[in-house]
């Protein structure tokens, strides 16, 4: 039986983006998002981003974007979040409680949000609320 709070979410490569992004170290076969019953956890090439699905807030459908934006890994300046991006057409950005290391070695920069360009960001989106959902207090 399959675990109902595990999913894996592939990365959207946009073809023309692939070549420049491998430069990076970044493919699709080194790329991946994984969501599990405790955590969030996101490989980009070299970056690896983990945390704990308690620390999630909210999840929104987001895109179309500018490519200077979000194709490779940003941080950005107006707000420290962090997006991995392989395509200018939608994506999924993720806020957490406590801002979370991912997009530099040092760790001394920390991200309120990530913005992600996963295959099916919706069902993303769906696996993240269904967790928030479940992890609420039941209201009497």
């Amino acid at each position: 039986m399959t675990n109902p709070w595990q999913a894996r979410f592939g990365f959207d490569f946009d073809p023309r983006y692939r070549w420049p992004l491998s430069l990076l170290g970044i493919r699709p076969g080194n790329c991946g998002l994984i969501v599990t019953e405790r955590a969030l956890r996101v490989r980009f090439g070299p970056w690896q981003l983990t945390t704990g699905l308690h620390n999630v807030s909210g999840a929104k459908v987001t895109g179309p974007y500018t490519a200077l934006k979000v194709i490779g890994p940003h941080v950005s300046l107006a707000d420290r979040g962090l997006s991995f991006g392989t395509n200018t057409r939608r994506g999924l950005c993720v806020t957490f409680h406590q801002p979370v290391r991912g997009g530099e070695p040092t760790g001394l920069l920390c991200h309120p949000g990530l913005t992600v360009t996963v295959s099916d960001p919706d069902a993303l989106a769906e696996q993240l609320r269904s967790h928030l959902r479940s992890s609420q207090p039941a209201r009497g």
